[in-house]
């Protein structure tokens, strides 16, 4: 599935535990009350969302393909949005797994809160990422997995967010985020590629997600 590697030397209080369950597998309504929610989410803040389309349960499962998050002590969410990545997360991670979910957007975390009670979702930037692995009594994070559209994210903070994300990860630990392939080679998404290459020993591209409106390529990054 992963089909391009980069790495540094090309340069180019105690969470919720999180147990899956039965309850998190979407039918047709509840698929189309996360689709509205996500319009409301755009036309509320057209600048901080990217897409008018929740990412699919495909992308979802391609962000964490290869992550082993059964066997997770600590899983963290940025800009979990209506909650695409975070039911698939949900039904990977082990019992002993602690998951919290970093949500910038009020209305978008009390629409979480109500949807999975059981996750720890938090008020807060992705900037605040490792401030929030200290909160919870951890030195490191294993995973960070990242719906935050980059692509309309200022450089400077794209920095001040990935630079916080390194220092939060324990080494070895995997980073995942995601490009749509019609942006993926606009200016801002090449320097955002720049900027993981210096940050991680290894870049990863996943194969084209074809199932996902739009079509969109998979990052992980390993530190």
């Amino acid at each position: 599935m992963w089909a391009q590697t980069a790495n540094s030397s090309e340069r180019p209080t105690p969470a919720r535990k999180a147990v899956a369950g039965p309850g998190f597998r979407r039918g047709f309504p509840s698929a189309l009350r996360e689709h509205a929610e996500f319009v409301r989410a755009f036309l509320r803040s057209p600048g901080t969302v990217g897409a008018l389309c929740p990412s699919s349960r495909a992308l979802a499962r391609a962000m964490v393909a290869g992550s082993n998050l059964a066997h997770a002590d600590l899983v963290v969410e940025l800009g979990p949005g209506t909650g695409a990545f975070t039911r698939v997360i949900l039904e990977s991670v082990g019992p002993q797994s602690a998951f919290v979910a970093l949500e910038l957007d009020e209305r978008a975390v009390r629409h979480l809160q109500q949807r999975f009670p059981q996750l720890d979702v938090v008020h807060a930037s992705a900037e605040q990422v490792h401030e929030q692995v200290v909160r919870l009594g951890r030195k490191h994070a294993n995973y960070v997995v990242s719906g935050l559209p980059w692509a309309i994210i200022p450089t400077e903070l794209q920095k001040r967010i990935m630079t916080n994300v390194a220092t939060a990860l324990a080494p070895g630990g995997v980073f995942t985020t995601f490009a749509y392939l019609h942006s993926r080679l606009a200016p801002s998404a090449v320097r955002y590629w720049r900027l993981l290459s210096t940050l991680f020993r290894e870049v990863r591209v996943s194969a084209l997600v074809w199932q996902n409106v739009p079509p969109a390529l998979v990052y992980r990054c390993v530190r």
